[in-house]
C-alpha cells in the first residue's frame, strides 16, 4: 500500500472515530431590561450574560449574546441566527424580558414597543412561532427557553379594538410541531414568574447550575431546575417544559468518555507496579523504577526494594539452615538403610565422646558430612551407647531453640511476598478522597457501606463518570484524586445557608422568623400584651392561646395595666392589685412574682 492510500485510510479512521461532542452547537441569548415605555426589569440583562457565559464555557461553537434589542435589531438578529442554525446539530435560544399572550399566541416584546392598541402587537412584537421557525433547520435538537412569564406592563394602557379579544397574564401553553423540540417556560402557562431579590432570577440561577452539566439528560436537568425554583419561591413558581424527546439521553453538553480515567498515568503505573510485585525481586523492581522513576507507585517500589535488600542476609541464613536440616533428616533416615541389622539402633554419627569421655553433639554440618560418607562407604558405625543416645536426643531437641536467628530466618523465608494495596486500603483511600471533594460526610473506616456507595454515586453524577458504586476500585480512586476542588455541592440543614465551603446559621432580623422554606418571613399580628411584658414578647404570635388567656384579654379594661405569668399562662393584674417579688407569695413557675391586692 503506497503512502497516498495509507493517508486516505488514516483520514477515514479519524472521521469515524470522532467523539460524540464534535457536533456543532449554536445559541442565541437575548436579555431586554431597559424598555422605553415600560418599567425597568433589573434581572434580564444579568440573566442573559450569565447564561451566555455558561454556554461558552460548555464549548458551544457560536454564542450570540444581545442586550436591549428594539424591533429592528431583533428582526435582524433572528434572521442572522437562522443562517447559523442551518448547518448546526443543536440550536438553543434563551430570551429574558417581557412577554405577552393574546388569543392563545405568545409574543416577545422588543424594548421600543408601545402597544397602544391590542392589534399593535402584530406589528411591534415577535411571536414565539417566529423564533421556533428560526431554529427549525437544526438537525438533532431545538431548544427555546423563555424567561418572560411576567405581568403584562401594557395591560392597563392598551386599548381593546375587539372586546372579546383575550389578553391573559403569563404565557399560553404551546405544542411544538417539530420533533426533538423543547420549549421551556420559567412558569407554567397562565402563571407569572418572579425576579427574586438577588442578581439573577430564581429560574436563571437554577439554569446556570444544571443546564451545562456534561452528560446530564435535558429532561433531568429541567427537573432539577423545577425543584430548585419551587424551593426558592416557596412553591409559588413552577417552571414547565413543553415538547418531547426520544428514549435516549439527550444532553446539551455530552459526557466525557468514561475511558479517560483508564488512560491516566497513575493507572498505567499501578498496572506495571502490580506486575513487578508478582515477581517481587530486586531485578523486577529496578526495571519498574527505570520505567517509572517518579510518582506514588515509584515510592512504593523503592520501599519494597529497600525491604528486600535489608532482608537479603536473613534469607541467606534461612537457606543455609534449611540445607542443614535436610542433612540432619538424611542422617536420621539411615536407621533402616541397607547394611544394618533389623531392629539395630541407628549409627552413632550425631554424637561423639569428648576428652572427658562424655558425649558431645555433632554440629549439623558435621553430621551431614558423616552421613554422606557413611552412605558412600556402606560401613555403618558402631551402635550408640546410652550416653550417646541421650546426647543425640538433647541435640535434636535443641536444634531450633539453640539458634533463634536461624528459626526467624526460616519463618521469614516462608512469608508471602507483598502485593499491591488491599481492597480495604483502596476503600479507605477512596473514602478519604470522597470526603475531600465533598461527596462523603462519614468517616474513612475501610467499610464500604451504603453511605460510601451513595457518595460514589454522587461523584458519578457531578463528575460525569460511571464507576461501579458497589466496590471501591483503583480506577475510581485515581479519578477522584485527579479532582483538585470540591465536586459535590454543599447541602446545609434547615436554619443554615451555604457560604463558600461552610454552612452559616441564618439569623433573622427582629420582627421576622425562619419559615419552612429557610427564609426570613415577617410576623403577622402581635399580642396586645407584648408591649407590657418581655415574657409575652418572647412567645410566638402564631402559638394558639388558651381559652382562659383570651377571656382575660377581653376584660383587660378592668386590669391594672400589669401582666403576671405562672406555669399555665399569662394574665392581666386585676384593678386594685399590684405585683410583688416577695418569694413568700410566689406562684409555682412565676419566678418569685406574686399578685398582691389591697
Amino acid at each position: 500500500m503506497n503512502f497516498s492510500c495509507r493517508f486516505l485510510v488514516l483520514v477515514a479512521l479519524l472521521a469515524v472515530c470522532q467523539p460524540a461532542f464534535a457536533e456543532k452547537r449554536v445559541a442565541l441569548v437575548v436579555g431586554n431590561s431597559h424598555y422605553d415605555n415600560a418599567p425597568l426589569l433589573p434581572n434580564p440583562t444579568n440573566d442573559a450574560a450569565a447564561i451566555a457565559a455558561t454556554l461558552k464555557g460548555a464549548g458551544f461553537d457560536v454564542v450570540e449574546s444581545r442586550l436591549d434589542l428594539g424591533s429592528v435589531d431583533m428582526r435582524r438578529v433572528l434572521r442572522y441566527f437562522s443562517d447559523q442554525a442551518r448547518d448546526a446539530d443543536v440550536a438553543v435560544v434563551y430570551y429574558a424580558g417581557h412577554g405577552i399572550e393574546m388569543d392563545g399566541t405568545n409574543y416577545l416584546i422588543p424594548t421600543d414597543a408601545r402597544l397602544e392598541r391590542d392589534t399593535d402587537i402584530y406589528d411591534e412584537a415577535f411571536s414565539l412561532d417566529r423564533v421556533l421557525l428560526a431554529i427549525e433547520p437544526a438537525r438533532q435538537l431545538r431548544l427555546v427557553i423563555v424567561d418572560a412569564c411576567r405581568n403584562n406592563p401594557f395591560a392597563d394602557t392598551m386599548r381593546r379594538t375587539v372586546s372579546s379579544r383575550s389578553v391573559s397574564r403569563g404565557l399560553a401553553r404551546v405544542e411544538p410541531a417539530t420533533t426533538n423540540t423543547l420549549v421551556a417556560f420559567a412558569a407554567k402557562a397562565g402563571l407569572t414568574a418572579l425576579d427574586g431579590n438577588s442578581k439573577n432570577s430564581p429560574y436563571a440561577a437554577a439554569l446556570i447550575k444544571y443546564i451545562a452539566q456534561p452528560g446530564l439528560d435535558l429532561r433531568k436537568a429541567f427537573g432539577f431546575v423545577r425543584d430548585d425554583v419551587l424551593q426558592a419561591t416557596g412553591n409559588r413558581q413552577e417552571p414547565y417544559v413543553y415538547g418531547s424527546l426520544g428514549g435516549a439521553d439527550v444532553a446539551l453538553v455530552p459526557a466525557k468518555p468514561v475511558a479517560a480515567p483508564l488512560a491516566s498515568p497513575q493507572s498505567e503505573d499501578r498496572h506495571d507496579y502490580e506486575l513487578a510485585m508478582q515477581v517481587n525481586n530486586k531485578e523486577a523492581l529496578n526495571a519498574f523504577l527505570a520505567q517509572h522513576p517518579d510518582g506514588y507507585y515509584a515510592r512504593l517500589a523503592k520501599l519494597q526494594l529497600a525491604k528486600l535488600i535489608a532482608e537479603a542476609p536473613k534469607v541467606a541464613t534461612a537457606d543455609q539452615a534449611g540445607q542443614d536440616g535436610q542433612g540432619q533428616a538424611r542422617l536420621t533416615g539411615q536407621g533402616d538403610a541397607p547394611g544394618t541389622a533389623s531392629g539395630q539402633a541407628a549409627p552413632s554419627l550425631t554424637a561423639a565422646p569428648d576428652a572427658s569421655g562424655t558425649a558431645k553433639a555433632l554440629e549439623p554440618a558435621q553430621a551431614g558430612e558423616a552421613a554422606d560418607q557413611q552412605i558412600a562407604t556402606g560401613t555403618p558405625a558402631a551402635g550408640p551407647t546410652p550416653q550417646t543416645q541421650v546426647a543425640t536426643s538433647a541435640a535434636g531437641s535443641n536444634d531450633t531453640s539453640a539458634s533463634p536467628a536461624s528459626q526467624a530466618a526460616k519463618d521469614m523465608s516462608v512469608a508471602s511476598p507483598a502485593t499491591g494495596p488491599s481492597p480495604a486500603e483502596i476503600a479507605k483511600s477512596a473514602q478519604s478522597e470522597l470526603r475531600r471533594v465533598g461527596c462523603l460526610t462519614g468517616a474513612a473506616d475501610s467499610d464500604w457501606n451504603a453511605a460510601s456507595e451513595r457518595s460514589l454515586a454522587k461523584f458519578n453524577r457531578y463528575a460525569g463518570t460511571k464507576f461501579d458504586t458497589k466496590v471501591a476500585s483503583s480506577d475510581a480512586l485515581d479519578a477522584i484524586r485527579q479532582k483538585p476542588d470540591r465536586v459535590c455541592p454543599l447541602i446545609c440543614e434547615h436554619g443554615f445557608r451555604v457560604d463558600g465551603d461552610h454552612c452559616r446559621k441564618i439569623v433573622c432580623a427582629e420582627g421576622t422568623f425562619l419559615n419552612d422554606d429557610n427564609e426570613c418571613e415577617k410576623r403577622r399580628g402581635k399580642m396586645r400584651a407584648e408591649k407590657h411584658s418581655p415574657a409575652l414578647s418572647s412567645r410566638s404570635t402564631d402559638e394558639p392561646q388558651a381559652p382562659r388567656a383570651r377571656k382575660q384579654r377581653s376584660v383587660a379594661s378592668r386590669s391594672s395595666g400589669q401582666i403576671i405569668c405562672d406555669s399555665l399562662n399569662c394574665r392581666p393584674v386585676r384593678s386594685g392589685c399590684h405585683l410583688d417579688n416577695d418569694p413568700r407569695y410566689a406562684l409555682k413557675g412565676s419566678g418569685g412574682i406574686a399578685e398582691i391586692c389591697n
